[in-house]
């Protein structure tokens, strides 16, 4: 049976945060921590997961120490948790005001800590917890914990003796990304019993979900910039990479900035702040940018090339959408980036190789399908969800399987009988019968397969190569050609069978794309409520989201609440919001 939080926490829910009741697991999972039961929760992105310790931290005695893998996500929780009149500070290599900040936490005035692992393991800082009672322990990101996790952070390891040293304090340890075997290793690491763990589900159902060939990147991600209105995030596999779109979409008259390690710092954080304030602008960046950042109102996110795995995908995709309003993830993929990704494999410890293979041919199962990409996607993280979502590509614009056997033996066979050494291009001349130089002088024109494949099959054949080096049966040589890999002799013998998603036309997929944001950009309004929220966060120094997300105004605009005690009613709107900005809004909405 689940557990149900006191008549107390829905008060103080109401009060702190502005919701009438909880989402999802949250209350269950409040409740096992004000009981004082440690706890694994999984939860998909914008779910809630930092309300699970933040409301307990105001309602119980001590400080909640948060441990969280960055220095930005910790500074824009902190922002937030602020705003909503939570007693919160953060120590961090990057804060001035440490001693003040250990001063309040000894005299008991901070409901939340924050910290990164590395200072976290550390014994002056276990000396200093011993100054003052602690509430709960709160391991964010805590699949960094896991060897197993797709982004494994050895600090995360080093935790155990500080949590042991409180062996009365509750830990509460928060992922949206862990498959059955990370679960279980996160849970042997932090000490947390088998019958803690809580799983919400994984599924994401406002955003949109489409993966497709790339054969004009700029061209395909400026459709989706002019698609997407709203903020957004492109990531791209490297750095040249970034620098290089960011400054072709840029010219376009969107805001497109950089993002990624190479940049000088001041730069960085400079565009990374610029982004957070944004209401439009979009961010090109490798992935290590979008882990610090809880910027609710992304609405769409598109990779360049492949992500490293389904855990990754999902994580980096579930950054949009985070305030629940509709959102995109679109993939643009290249045979070439299965190539790398199996190259790189040669570069695993031996004792990880086989599970890295495993993850690189799930993300090859999930760009290839033509089922629901969601339903594969939550199969991937142990659920049982419906065959179809309604919500992707594949569901939206159904796709055919075509068996393309004896077309991919014909290209293998090339492949081989000319040596393994040639790219799709000569092979292509060879298999469809267009002599020329290069052809004749190496005698490929006197080959079996010379002209084998028909004007009707030619089409298919780079389709067919895509699909055959995402699984591994082609792979790339040294100078660029192709060789057999993977169950490729399989293939050729017939004892495997090789079957390949046929899109829809590029017309009828143009026509029924359309745009993620609901807002209601007619109604007056709603804009002048934007507007207002755009002039408060600017007098603040805050991004807008930090004062009210949309659905607050979207909510406002529809009820046209006339005192503040109405608008106390408007979800999101807690006491202190009210307190500090109710005012503000009620004169909007007396003008209109």
């Amino acid at each position: 049976m689940l557990d149900t939080a006191p008549p107390e926490a829905l008060t103080a829910l109401h009060d702190t945060f502005g919701f009438p009741a909880f989402r999802g697991v949250q209350e269950h999972v409040v409740a096992r921590v004000l009981e004082g039961r440690s706890t694994l929760t999984i939860m998909p992105t914008g779910a809630g997961k930092s309300l699970t310790y933040q409301l307990p931290a105001v309602m119980l005695r001590g400080t909640c120490v948060v441990v969280s893998p960055l220095i930005a996500l910790m500074h824009d929780q902190l922002r937030s948790a602020t705003a909503n009149g939570i007693r919160a500070a953060t120590l961090t290599s990057a804060d001035t005001d440490r001693m003040a900040t250990m001063d309040a936490f000894r005299a008991g005035e901070l409901d939340l800590l924050y910290v990164a692992p590395e200072r976290a393991s550390q014994q002056h800082f276990r000396d200093l917890l011993s100054s003052a009672p602690v509430s709960l322990f709160a391991i964010d990101e805590a699949h960094c914990v896991s060897e197993w996790g797709h982004d494994f952070r050895p600090d995360y390891r080093l935790l155990r003796p500080l949590l042991d040293a409180f062996p009365d304090v509750p830990r509460l340890a928060l992922t949206a990304t862990a498959d059955q075997h990370t679960r279980a290793d996160i849970l042997a690491q932090l000490g947390i019993a088998d019958d803690g763990l809580i799983v919400a589900g994984f599924d994401r159902p406002n955003i949109r979900y489409a993966i497709r060939p790339r054969d004009s990147l700029q061209r395909q991600l400026k459709a989706i910039l002019d698609e997407n209105p709203g903020p957004g995030i492109i990531y791209a596999p490297t750095r040249a990479k970034v620098e290089q779109l960011a400054e072709a979409l840029g010219a376009s008259g969107r805001r497109v900035l950089p993002y990624h390690a190479g940049l000088d710092p001041a730069i960085r954080a400079r565009n990374q702040a610029a982004f957070v304030a944004s209401e439009d602008m979009v961010m090109v960046a490798t992935v290590a940018f979008g882990m610090g950042i809880d910027k609710p109102d992304v609405r769409f996110v598109a990779h360049a090339g492949i992500p490293k795995s389904i855990e990754g995908y999902y994580q980096e995709t579930g950054r949009a959408g985070r305030d629940g309003d509709p959102a995109v993830a679109v993939m643009l993929w290249g045979a070439e980036d299965f190539a790398r990704a199996r190259q790189r494999l040669a570069e695993v410890e031996d004792h990880r190789r086989a599970s890295e293979r495993q993850r690189l041919d799930a993300l090859a199962g999930l760009v290839e399908t033509a089922q629901c990409r969601r339903a594969i996607l939550l199969r991937h993280f142990g659920e049982h969800p419906p065959e179809t979502c309604g919500n992707c590509d594949n569901c939206l614009e159904p796709v055919g399987v075509t068996d393309a056997t004896q077309l991919a033996r014909k290209l293998l066979s090339a492949v081989y009988r000319t040596g393994q050494s040639f790219g799709l291009g000569h092979l292509e001349k060879v298999l469809t019968g267009q002599g020329d130089d290069r052809i004749t002088q190496r005698g490929h024109d006197q080959l079996s397969v010379f002209g084998i494949v028909t004007a009707q099959e030619a089409p298919m054949l780079k389709s067919i190569a895509r699909a055959l080096q995402a699984r591994g049966s082609l792979v790339p040589t040294e100078h660029g050609g192709l060789a057999l890999g993977g169950n490729a002799r399989e293939i050729l013998k017939g004892e495997a069978a090789v079957e390949v998603v046929v899109a829809p036309p590029r017309e009828r997929r143009r026509g029924k794309q359309r745009g993620a944001t609901l807002n209601p950009v007619d109604d007056p309004l709603f804009q002048a409520l934007r507007e207002c929220r755009r002039e408060l966060a600017h007098e603040q120094g805050v991004p807008p989201y930090v004062i009210f997300h949309d659905a607050t105004l979207r909510d406002m605009a529809a009820a046209r609440p006339g005192t503040l005690e109405e608008m106390g009613r408007t979800s999101g709107v807690g006491s202190r919001k009210l307190d500090a900005y109710g005012e503000a809004f009620l004169a909007v909405i007396r003008r209109h």
